[in-house]
């Protein structure tokens, strides 16, 4: 509570003083804008998909095959009455929170970037380990953004915008599974 209350609060010498771990830990669980009262609707669809591998005493790498994390929220939230804010937006949020603090390169530049693609890798890990089983120590992430059509008539006079399919690093991941 004393960290959100500094967040908020006008600024002062403590809350200069400490806004470093203020924001470290506000952000990205509690992030303030304006969406609720002027969103800004996607114009495209993403897929983020996942793999893992696994190195084994002998030195062989096991790496499994591609699965759809995106495709996993939606059923959570599709035939769920009242889904919950987490369950419809984190892992999207996660990504937009990578981009915008990593750009197209995938270097991590900040501290920002690190605790973004830290906290990306984490809820990948832990959706892949509850999906899949057995044991892995890396991850990597696959982002396929296809268009959302324009609808209507006007659909037909626009060429098709490319469909991107950015492929990030293997990240080093806690060790998950048995």
């Amino acid at each position: 509570m004393i960290l959100v209350f500094l967040h908020v609060a006008p600024t002062n010498t403590v809350s200069k003083r400490y806004s470093p771990l203020v924001n470290a830990w506000v952000y990205p669980f509690f992030e303030q804008n304006w969406r609720l009262f002027a969103p800004d609707p996607e114009s495209v669809n993403r897929r983020i998909l996942a793999r893992t591998a696994h190195t084994g005493s002998d030195g062989s790498v096991r790496v499994s095959p591609w699965f759809d994390l995106t495709t996993a929220d939606r059923s959570a939230v599709e035939h769920h009455p009242f889904p919950s804010h987490t369950a419809q937006n984190m892992l999207r949020r996660a990504w937009a929170g990578y981009v915008d603090s990593h750009g197209g390169d995938d270097k991590a530049r900040t501290e920002r970037a690190l605790m973004m693609q830290k906290y990306l890798s984490n809820i990948a890990a832990d959706r892949a380990a509850a999906r899949q089983g057995g044991v892995f120590d890396f991850i990597q992430l696959r982002v396929v953004t296809l268009p959302i059509p324009v609808p209507g008539p006007a659909a037909g006079n626009h060429p098709p915008t490319p469909v991107e399919n950015r492929l990030l690093p293997w990240w080093k991941v806690t060790r998950h599974g048995k």
